[in-house]
């Protein structure tokens, strides 16, 4: 599932307040301090990237608090509302919560933290990190930060990721590809220009990481390739601009920070992102693993196979992917079944009373779901998803408080529904000449 952090206001579900307060030893960590108290610090930094209302964040937070209290002093520990905070969690390629990450020598390449979720296990991880980092000054390799600016030894401030373009390569490297270049047009005199390469590397960097190389970010010397200067009409230094497949280049205009040109990168990487997966419900743990790590999900029970043939349930599936691609910044799980292969689920959810197909907006957290009255259509869906959106439209408990038992079935092998095959009737001893009298 690809996860890209997109603006929600799902005010009627998610109205949850942080987890953590200030008299608790955990940093809260926002856009406004992150840099300070993180990128500028010579401290190692454990930094966990939350939403209130996931369940797995729940269960951490009382491990994390003592892990905080077990570190104070020597290593800092912090945390960030990424539902809150969505740039921030965008900027560092946050796609499910919680995500936890270790800050150490070399701020703009923080690691993944994928140990155990107990006090015990992060303990130990930072512990062996803040070995590693010391050694790493013992010998010499400071890969630290000066004043929030990076030092060149640290790797982060070198090229390596910024792809130098010229007249001659320009068009058979970004014009049709189906990537999307970010291109500094630059003049080596110009002190702007100078005073961007250190971001620009380190965001090629990490942009390249997060997205796994579907954004680019390069740079053309507009003084020596004065053909793409003049074709694209740059008059000043440095000019960006974003190319993308079949549309005109239009200038970034954002701030010249690592982080807001990042945080554009992956934005233009959401909206060319491909929509979630839609999943059939075919076991208890595909509805528990999409329920659990979305904000919701999205459910829906399509008739049965022998109503409607491949075809007609196709044409339903293709108005489902096309309102996940629509919402895809959301951050929902997309599943479907047949009618009457889940019915517990359909009972509890209220589903049936209006036919079929149905659909049911789920909160997993709170138990509480939206369905959808109007038609199963794009237009009624995307006006139902678009209320729901909004923080409008009217809940009601799932029945029993929980999921019910969810049936282990096949998974629909896209064909055709045949009908049961009845038994042959022998009629070789049947006298059908004195049955027709019998009959007349």
């Amino acid at each position: 599932l690809l996860f890209v952090l997109g603006t929600v206001s799902c005010t009627l579900f998610l109205a949850v307040n942080g987890l953590y307060s200030a008299s608790d030893d955990v940093i809260e960590l926002t856009p406004t301090n992150f840099n300070k108290e993180v990128i500028q610090s010579e401290s190692l930094w454990l930094v966990e990237f939350y939403a209130p209302w996931c369940g797995h964040c729940q269960r951490l937070t009382p491990e994390w608090k003592k892990a905080a209290t077990a570190l104070k002093g020597v290593v800092k520990v912090g945390a960030v509302d990424a539902d809150k905070h969505q740039s921030l969690g965008g900027q560092y390629g946050v796609r499910g919560f919680p995500t936890i990450k270790i800050f150490g020598a070399n701020k703009n390449k923080a690691e993944d933290y994928q140990g155990g979720r107990t006090s015990d296990a992060i303990v130990d991880a930072a512990l062996s990190a803040l070995r590693s980092l010391v050694k790493d000054r013992l010998g010499g390799r400071s890969g630290g930060y000066s004043s929030g600016k990076q030092s060149r030894e640290s790797g982060g401030g070198d090229k390596k990721d910024v792809i130098e373009l010229t007249d001659d390569s320009f068009d058979k490297n970004v014009i049709n590809s189906d990537d999307v270049w970010m291109v500094e047009f630059y003049a080596p005199w110009c002190g702007h220009c100078k005073n961007l390469e250190p971001e620009w590397a380190a965001a090629a960097t990490e942009v390249k990481e997060q997205t796994k190389g579907k954004v680019k970010l390069a740079a053309v010397d507009a003084t020596v390739n004065q053909v793409l200067a003049s074709r694209y009409g740059i008059r000043g230094f440095p000019t960006i601009k974003i190319f993308q497949k079949g549309e005109d280049p239009v200038d970034y205009d954002g701030g010249r920070t690592r982080s807001d040109i990042i945080a554009r990168a992956l934005d233009l990487f959401s909206d060319n992102a491909p929509p979630p997966e839609l999943l059939e419900i075919i076991s208890e743990d595909v509805l528990k693993s999409t329920c659990d790590a979305h904000q919701l999900c999205i459910i829906s029970v399509l008739p049965h196979i022998l109503d409607t043939g491949a075809s007609g349930r196709n044409s339903y599936l293709d108005v489902m992917l096309k309102m996940a691609e629509k919402y895809k910044k959301k951050m929902w799980g997309w599943l479907w079944t047949e009618a009457g292969a889940q019915s517990d689920l359909e009972s509890s959810l209220g589903i049936g009373g209006f036919g079929y197909p149905a659909m049911a907006a789920v909160n997993a957290r709170k138990m509480k779901f939206a369905l959808l009255k109007g038609s199963f259509s794009e237009q009624g869906i995307n006006e139902f998803l678009r209320e729901l959106s909004v923080g409008r439209g009217s809940t009601a408990p799932v029945g029993g408080g929980a999921f019910p038992k969810i049936h282990s079935v096949e998974p629909w092998d896209g064909k055709d529904g045949e009908l049961p095959v009845e038994d042959d009737i022998d009629l070789s001893d049947v006298d059908l000449d004195d049955w027709d009298k019998d009959e007349l």
